[in-house]
């Protein structure tokens, strides 16, 4: 029992994937994790895009609450939402970490305050200059800078969602939710799972400046709840999963401003008892996944290459219970899902033909898990 505790503390200490050198592969995995039970902080793992293959997991960094990752488009830097604290360590932080791309491990850069409390998900801009945090327990979202070195800075920009939620929304407040970018990142899109909103910003990178959009935001039925989004990478469609309702909304994006065109359903017909999580469009702009809590499935949709509209193809059990992130392979032929109460990171194989999702029997175990994400590994 002493050697085990000696065996994770070098690991949690050198920050390396234990696993490297017996399952090699081109890409490092790494996963979030909620640390309310057995899970530690950030882990990773080798994964090889050819083959499917998935290495071993470790611990790569002890941290509080690191749910939602997110790495710097270069590929050199992790950051993490931690979304809440203990009696201990402070929460309500996003942290800055490099990543040794030859070993997997990380290297505490530093922690900011994330600019309200509960934050949710930290992405990073595709210029790598900025990163935007939603803020769940505030309704606030939060922009800060990205140095050189790959710190950041403090929020340059904070905005506080005002409103009341119209029922039946479950949610006291103003919640936001999720963000993505515009490839060119001049525009940033803000989910509100509680005010039934999805947010419009124009931003400048180069000189950190973030401004709302005039209207600044379109309003979806009420309580469906906004959960998170993605573009389409003609950058002309963007992708809203809803929790609440269980379905996505497609809008048309012109210069910023948002027009819905489509609303659909994310169950089979008769399905009810259900929340969705996590969506995601592939590189190639064909297919629409989004995850399904309660039904337990990932819903696959077509996508009209025309209109941007979505027609559902099939709904493929997740593999375990609650799954909440998932994340595709830059090869486009795999699909990673986090599965909560399953306590599991299920692999798919994903047929670029027809979208389906085939799981593949590689499987890794973990209480809790979070977002995953990919980088290239040297």
């Amino acid at each position: 029992m002493k050697l085990g505790r000696c065996i994770a503390a070098l690991i949690c200490c050198f920050g390396t994937i234990a696993g490297a050198q017996k399952a090699a592969g081109d890409y490092i995995v790494y996963i979030g994790s909620y640390t309310n039970t057995t899970a530690k902080g950030i882990y990773a793992a080798r994964f090889d895009s050819a083959t499917g293959a998935i290495g071993e997991l470790d611990l790569v960094a002890e941290d509080v609450y690191p749910a939602q990752v997110w790495a710097s488009p270069n590929g050199r830097f992790l950051y993490a939402a931690n979304w809440q604290g203990t009696d201990a360590v402070p929460g309500d932080t996003i942290t800055a970490y490099a990543i040794d791309r030859k070993t997997g491990g990380l290297t505490l850069l530093n922690k900011v305050k994330c600019g309200g409390s509960g934050p949710n998900q930290v992405v990073v801009d595709p210029s790598g200059k900025i990163a935007v945090a939603v803020n769940y327990r505030s309704g606030t979202v939060a922009a800060f800078g990205i140095e050189p070195d790959g710190r950041l800075a403090e929020a340059f920009y904070i905005d506080q969602h005002a409103g009341q939620p119209t029922p039946p929304s479950r949610q006291p407040g103003p919640r936001a939710h999720g963000v993505v970018f515009s490839s060119d990142s001049k525009f940033a899109y803000v989910a509100d799972i509680g005010l039934d909103r999805v947010y419009s910003y124009r931003l400048d990178a180069a000189h950190r400046t973030m401004t709302p959009l005039d209207p600044p935001y379109v309003t979806q039925t009420a309580g469906s709840g906004p959960r998170r989004l993605q573009l389409h990478p003609n950058g002309m469609f963007l992708y809203l999963a809803r929790e609440t309702d269980s379905s996505v909304t497609v809008f048309a994006v012109d210069n910023g401003h948002l027009k819905e065109i489509q609303n659909i359903s994310t169950l089979p017909e008769g399905q009810t008892r259900n929340t969705t999580a996590e969506i995601l469009i592939d590189k190639t702009g064909r297919f629409v996944y989004v995850s399904n809590r309660g039904h337990d499935t990932i819903a696959v949709f077509a996508v009209d290459a025309v209109s941007g509209m979505l027609t559902a193809i099939d709904h493929t059990p997740a593999g375990g219970g609650i799954p909440r992130n998932f994340s595709i392979d830059p090869s486009g032929n795999y699909l990673l899902t986090s599965n909560q109460t399953g306590e599991n990171i299920v692999v798919f194989r994903i047929d670029r033909k027809t979208g389906r999702l085939t799981p593949t029997g590689q499987e890794l175990k973990l209480a809790n898990p979070g977002s995953i994400f990919f980088i290239k590994a040297s």
